[in-house]
């Protein structure tokens, strides 16, 4: 199960001096190139004691120079998230024989930024966001049906408010590399750390 990789090259004298300008071209470009989702991302986070867990979500924007996504402040990643605020990203993209994954801190966005964009989603999402107990063991599907029943109903004549546990995590990034794919497995690696409020660049060993 072995591809080679051919379709371009990356060096330090193609990148933009800055990480987040040179995510948003390949976003871009990801984008144009009508993949499926190109804005999924692996999330990875940790307990307190070390332990790991990853999952996919959607990133939903890059604001203040910070990688955005929503979910469920209860849930396995946020009890992890507010032990150890520590994340990784990862977005692949196959088609383009690319990946950049993102280290840094993280910490929950502003009420009022939650909000917002909790009414900005359909109305079954924002329903959904009260029916399920995420990362919670539940007995059956019929659990979350009985719970969407009962949210539909209490909420059919008004706006649906945001949950108190559910909103927007912001990462704030200190290391980022772009990869681009070669033949014989000599890939392009480019990092960017930030040194004192100063990102340096470097090519890394495949």
């Amino acid at each position: 199960m072995r591809q080679e990789y051919t379709r371009q090259s990356l060096d330090i004298s193609d990148v933009s001096p800055d990480p987040i300008q040179q995510f948003n071209q390949w976003f871009e470009e990801a984008k144009n190139a009508q993949l499926p989702e190109p804005n999924a991302m692996h999330l990875a986070t940790a307990s307190v004691d070390g332990r790991p867990s990853g999952r996919i979500v959607l990133l939903k924007g890059i604001e203040n120079r910070q990688f955005l996504f929503y979910t469920n402040y209860q849930s396995q990643k946020g009890q992890q998230i507010a032990e150890n605020p520590q994340a990784a990203l990862t977005f692949f993209w196959g088609e383009l024989e690319r990946q950049v994954r993102i280290e840094g801190s993280i910490a929950k966005v502003d009420e009022s930024t939650s909000t917002e964009y909790f009414h900005s989603r359909p109305r079954g999402s924002q329903i959904g966001a009260w029916v399920s107990p995420q990362s919670q063991a539940i007995e059956n599907r019929e659990v979350l049906s009985n719970r969407e029943t009962q949210f539909t109903k209490q909420y059919a004549e008004q706006e649906v408010p945001k949950p108190q546990h559910w909103g927007g995590y912001a990462v704030t990034p200190h290391l980022v590399e772009f990869w681009q794919g070669r033949p014989s497995r000599l890939h392009d690696r480019i990092l960017y750390q930030l040194e004192r409020d100063r990102w340096k660049i470097h090519r890394l060993a495949p």
